[in-house]
């Protein structure tokens, strides 16, 4: 409060002895409560599983491709988990990796495991397009290994909710995917072993013990792709074990990232043109569903319309959080199957959306989207095999 006067600089950066002193004892507290909460964990009671892996090992053996060895590792990790403790402890693990490294499919080889044991699985997601897709992969890989999976989002019709809700009861379906609505009252579980979230950041800790509450003890596995540096990551999760899927599956090239202005928009709408001509599909992303009196930034559909009158010959669509759930659904799934060449949207297609022939997105006012943000909605295209681009448009001239 009465810093020396020849302290001024040292203060201003925050970087004086005092300042250092405040900032190591948020840093403590911090690290004291979520090791107290790591302990704690470590004292409840979980669920003893055998290494049963033979569903496991045809899982992988069905794959058109070759796992990388980071799945391998984490996939060795969470087995560790959910075997080998004497007494048997819950699981808290988290898996790190960036988009499009697969950890979906270790989610889905722990979730098999599970099965193979007994126990029911959930996975669930922030988003119901992120839902719909996570089960549509999971049926497919899942149900020629005899494995029931069920999907649950809000906008299910009642008799449908209702055929779900009794089937989950009964344990006839073995893995449920879905949004927030797996914390609903009317979901019980029969045997709830595993509890599977992905982009844990975009759920708080009570929908977590909500979640955790419909089993005895389940295990949980927390997915992010949000890049924190790894001593960072055991900082903030510290009452997590972390697992790092730190390789790319074999023929996904980097993603070719530049930044442009105002000045380069022609070139940049040129570009789209010639990758669209070879067949391919593109993203334009705004910060913005309609304009703001406050705010001067692009927004989604009055640039929809600029760019349906830009490109005259080509197929457009629109896509934003103001939409009906099913009208979002109905947008994702046509682009998804190529009736549109460029989908036009908000952030709402930040997490999860899965379009292998989309190889170019358009990030406008990309100063205005946080580091993770930017690096989710990159993460929509490089999915298949065509080289990808990820153009950040800045807001203003140079």
């Amino acid at each position: 409060h009465r810093p020396p006067k020849d302290a001024t600089p040292e203060f201003s950066e925050m970087k004086s002895p005092y300042h250092r002193r405040l900032i190591f004892d948020e840093f403590f507290w911090l690290e004291m409560y979520l090791a107290s909460r790591k302990h704690a964990v470590s004292r409840e009671p979980g669920l003893a599983l055998s290494p049963k892996i033979a569903q496991v090992d045809a899982l992988v053996k069905s794959l058109p491709f070759t796992i990388t060895g980071a799945q391998k590792r984490a996939f060795r990790d969470i087995l560790a988990d959910l075997t080998e403790h004497k007494p048997p402890k819950p699981m808290h693990r988290l898996i790190q990796g960036d988009v499009g490294s697969g950890k979906t499919l270790v989610a889905l080889m722990a979730a098999v495991l599970n099965v193979e044991n007994g126990y029911q699985v959930a996975l669930m997601v922030p988003t119901e397009i992120l839902a719909e897709q996570h089960y549509r992969t999971a049926k497919r890989l899942l149900e020629p290994l005899g494995v029931n999976v069920g999907l649950f989002t809000g906008s299910l019709k009642s008799a449908e909710r209702a055929q779900g809700e009794a089937l989950l009861r009964s344990g006839a379906i073995q893995i449920a995917i879905g949004t927030h609505a797996l914390i609903e009252d009317n979901i019980d579980f029969k045997s709830l072993g595993l509890v599977i979230i992905d982009e844990q950041h975009r759920f708080g800790v009570h929908q977590r013990a909500r979640l955790k509450e419909k089993g005895i003890a389940p295990h949980f596995l927390i997915m992010t792709a949000t890049p924190i540096p790894r001593t960072l990551a055991m900082t903030v999760y510290g009452d997590l074990d972390v697992s790092i899927i730190d390789e790319l599956p074999v023929g996904r090239s980097p993603i070719q990232t530049r930044v442009g202005y105002e000045s380069h928009r022609a070139k940049m709408l040129d570009f789209v043109e010639a990758q669209i001509a070879k067949g391919r599909q593109a993203y334009f992303v705004y910060p913005l569903v309609e304009e703001s009196e406050k705010i001067d930034l692009k927004n989604a559909v009055e640039e929809y319309e600029k760019l349906q009158a830009h490109f005259p010959e080509l197929k457009l669509g629109l896509l934003h959080g103001r939409m009906k759930p099913d009208e979002k659904e109905k947008v994702m799934r046509e682009f998804r199957d190529g009736k549109y060449q460029i989908l036009v949207a908000t952030t709402v297609i930040e997490v999860g959306v899965d379009v292998p022939n989309a190889n170019i997105i358009i990030i406008e006012h990309a100063e205005r989207f946080g580091l993770s943000q930017l690096h989710q909605l990159r993460g929509r295209v490089g999915r298949g095999e065509h080289k990808s681009f990820c153009l950040l448009m800045l807001g203003y001239a140079v």
